[in-house]
């Protein structure tokens, strides 16, 4: 099995030095610091980058080096990511702490538009559950949960279709159209995207629902014209039935149709660990077969489980890579497509 401390640095292309990036701030707006290849652990504004060109030529001794060549440095060592993905369709799970703070919210919004504009296609799926407790709460309607997950009958699938589709989807486009992108909001009913049947523990859980059939003939062309669909994860069945779908699910779903060269699944935890108690121990790099015997050790085990199996069958059925990394680290996309380093665990077939 691949960890953390026995995985040689090959998760990406080793075009250059794996040293610690920053992100440059913007003179032209102080609030927006310029997020290509930033580090989440560091504060500094001032970093001796190694680049292709700086070995060619060295800096004068005592040279001070000035913010535009900082950027005209980061973007030189993004040129290997964005040739490998150039072009290639990324699905992104979005939810948990990067979709509550405001400050995440917007760095996601920006790695996006920034992942879009030099080429990626990229595919977001969003859940919402705060957002569905907090109407339900307001409308006086009991929040459930069976086995961590949202009991839903009729009264709250109803409240489910309202936030998400109406309220989480369209903010969210809102957001990635201010951001300068094109965003097109959608959910699972839209053009038979997703056809749902019921859960097996339907008794107990009520509306639902698993995903019978996937059919991104409506993606395509969005996709293919540039803009960004966000998809919230409401379908309904043959009949017509919404249910309420797993998030994550639909993610992984959505790129094995698709033939997306990677699923990110945004967390609220760093990523797969060796051992649970030791935030140390996060596990960079791993196999099918090594997740699956995690799992039967007992080092997986909980809500990470769904998640792993969703990255497990979407590699299955031909996706490149699945990571799962932590949404609350400020640009945590850019850190695990245009790093070598990458910010959480990433699944290999």
């Amino acid at each position: 099995m691949l960890t953390a401390k026995s995985l040689p640095n090959h998760r990406y292309p080793p075009s250059f030095s794996s040293k610690t990036r920053i992100g440059i701030p913007n003179t032209k707006n102080p609030n927006f610091a310029f997020p290509l290849l930033c580090s989440p652990s560091s504060k500094a504004r001032s970093l001796s980058i190694t680049s292709s060109a700086q070995e060619a030529q060295e800096t004068p001794k005592n040279a001070a080096i000035t913010p535009g060549q900082f950027r005209v440095d980061i973007l030189s060592e993004a040129l290997p990511f964005i040739q490998k993905f150039r072009g290639k369709t990324v699905v992104v799970k979005y939810g948990g702490a990067a979709m509550k703070s405001k400050a995440l919210q917007a760095s996601v919004v920006n790695d996006l538009v920034l992942l879009s504009c030099v080429g990626l296609r990229p595919v977001l799926v969003h859940g919402g559950g705060p957002e569905i407790n907090e109407y339900l709460q307001r409308l006086g309607i009991p929040v459930e949960f069976h086995e961590g997950r949202r009991v839903t009958n009729a009264e709250t699938m109803e409240v489910v279709s309202m936030v998400l589709v109406g309220k989480v989807n369209k903010n969210l486009v809102s957001l990635i159209n201010k951001a300068g992108a094109t965003a097109v909001g959608i959910c699972g009913m839209d053009g038979h995207l997703l056809t749902a049947r019921p859960d097996p523990k339907a008794k107990q859980l009520g509306f639902v629902g698993e995903i019978a059939r996937v059919e991104p003939t409506v993606l395509r062309p969005l996709i293919d014209s540039g803009h960004i669909p966000v998809v919230s994860s409401v379908a309904a069945d043959e009949s017509g039935q919404p249910y309420n779908i797993n998030a994550d699910t639909v993610a992984g779903e959505l790129a094995a149709a698709l033939g997306a060269e990677k699923l990110i699944l945004l967390t609220d935890v760093a990523g797969i660990l060796e051992d649970k108690d030791d935030p140390n121990s996060l596990v960079k790099e791993i196999n099918i077969s090594g997740v699956k015997e995690m799992i039967e050790e007992g080092k997986v085990k909980g809500g990470m489980i769904p998640k792993v199996n969703c990255c497990v069958r979407s590699l299955a059925q031909g996706v490149r890579t699945a990571s799962i990394i932590d949404g609350r680290v400020p640009h945590s996309l850019l850190l695990e497509i245009m790093t070598d380093e990458g910010t959480g665990t990433m699944i290999t077939g």
